[in-house]
């Protein structure tokens, strides 16, 4: 088997079809195989899922797992050469998948690789290219200097070196995953794929942006406009932060969890903003 594609899907049924629907013509001619994972969504995804895409492998799990979990399941009852992590709310362009493993497979020091994500409006989605988010570069970010962490030099239309493969589409060597291991669960949501892309790094492995598309409809699986997304996001920073950082002195430590904490208090007073209707 060349080929296992997992995508986690949680309430989003429309676009879940939409992937499928790209994924099938994306694999024609490919060993592989396509495995979803659903988080107990409350709408008729499963039903949908058994009753017309029955080359699916379903996991109907009976409770929101979060998505390193939901993805680990499949990952480990999978059998193949690479491993593709998908988000439910893209589509794949035809050529994309195989121009990924090909790539891969003339580049065996590859160890995962991202793509070239359009927005909904087709402008480009700038974190197809992320840089690790250390202390300094994070706290960049927050501030609204972008620039190092979207890794702007790098052209769009060639293969680079990347640190942080997107989670939406994210192509991974198995040999690599054995290595490093599969995605931590302490993350239930955002982070994990900062995480897995920092330890191939560590291990060893190059990950790698290749200008294959993909159109990414960010999000439609959460709701940002509530307080839970904003707890969860800003938990997966300061879990990445201190699994990587705790060994910095207390001089950068400190200013990094008061940026957090901030960040967080800025997005939270919005939502009651919006809410509120102010």
């Amino acid at each position: 088997m060349r080929l296992s594609i997992i995508i986690v899907s949680y309430n989003v049924r429309a676009y879940l079809e939409q992937c499928l629907q790209s994924v099938q013509k994306a694999l024609e001619g490919i060993e592989g195989e396509v495995w979803v994972v659903d988080n107990n969504s409350p709408d008729d995804s499963v039903a949908v899922l058994r009753r017309d895409y029955p080359w699916v492998h379903l996991i109907a799990n009976t409770e929101n797992m979060g998505f390193a979990r939901a993805n680990n399941l499949a990952i480990r009852q999978s059998q193949s050469d690479y491993v593709l992590l998908l988000n439910p709310d893209t589509v794949v362009a035809e050529p994309t998948l195989r121009g990924v493993i090909e790539f891969m497979d003339a580049h065996p020091e590859a160890g995962g690789a991202g793509v070239m994500m359009h927005n909904e409006d087709g402008t480009l989605a700038p974190e197809s290219r992320r840089g690790l988010p250390t202390p300094w570069v994070a706290g960049l970010k927050m501030f609204g200097f972008t620039r190092r962490y979207y890794m702007s030099h790098l052209p769009w239309d060639q293969p680079g070196r990347i640190d942080v493969i997107s989670g939406a589409f994210c192509m991974l060597r198995r040999k690599a995953l054995d290595q490093v291991g599969l995605l931590d669960e302490d993350f239930f949501m955002y982070g994990e794929d900062i995480d897995l892309s920092y330890r191939l790094l560590k291990g060893g492995w190059q990950n790698w942006y290749l200008p294959f598309e993909i159109v990414h409809f960010k999000g439609r699986s959460t709701q940002k406009t509530d307080f839970r997304y904003v707890h969860i996001f800003y938990q997966a920073m300061l879990i990445f932060f201190r699994k990587h950082y705790s060994h910095l002195s207390f001089i950068y430590a400190i200013p990094v969890k008061i940026a957090i904490y901030f960040r967080a208090f800025i997005a939270l007073i919005d939502i009651l903003r919006k809410k509120l209707h102010l």
